[in-house]
């Protein structure tokens, strides 16, 4: 069941994201090949920001393709209450350096032992900025999710 949904569903969707440490992001290789890779991010507002090094092959992937999707949700067994958000985007390389101090600031926040982590300057930092949303709630009833165009 989907329905079309209010500014308070998006909300709920920042939330979300706010308070859960991983998400599994959706690549396409070159070579049209799905891939999925778990990763740290935080986040501001809807938008997800993550760090990888400019050699991975999710890196490479967005570079070919920008769009991606990705899972946050939680390790239940009880199929009755799940709840998660997918999230369909656009990624980018962030190099702003308003922006880059943002995420920086971010992480810092989300992640306090980040301080501790040596810099490596092959890292990149992508931005993906949703463009449809779902989020799930099959308390409301099992299969259940709202549906948010961005």
């Amino acid at each position: 069941m989907e329905c079309q949904c209010t500014p308070e569903i998006k909300e709920r969707i920042s939330e979300y994201l706010k308070n859960h440490p991983y998400l599994n992001l959706a690549t396409v290789s070159p070579e049209g090949k799905p891939m999925v890779h778990s990763m740290g991010y935080v986040s501001a507002g809807p938008v997800v920001y993550m760090g990888t090094g400019k050699d991975t092959r999710k890196f490479q992937n967005i570079e070919q393709n920008p769009s991606v999707a990705f899972t946050v949700d939680e390790d239940s067994l009880d199929v009755f209450n799940i709840t998660g958000v997918q999230i369909e985007g656009k990624a980018s390389i962030v190099t702003d350096e308003n922006e880059i101090q943002t995420y920086i600031q971010l992480v810092m926040e989300k992640y306090p032992f980040a301080k501790d982590m040596p810099e490596n300057p092959d890292n990149r930092i992508i931005k993906i900025e949703p463009t449809k949303a779902f989020f799930l709630d099959y308390s409301v009833e099992f299969g259940f999710r709202y549906e948010v165009d961005y």
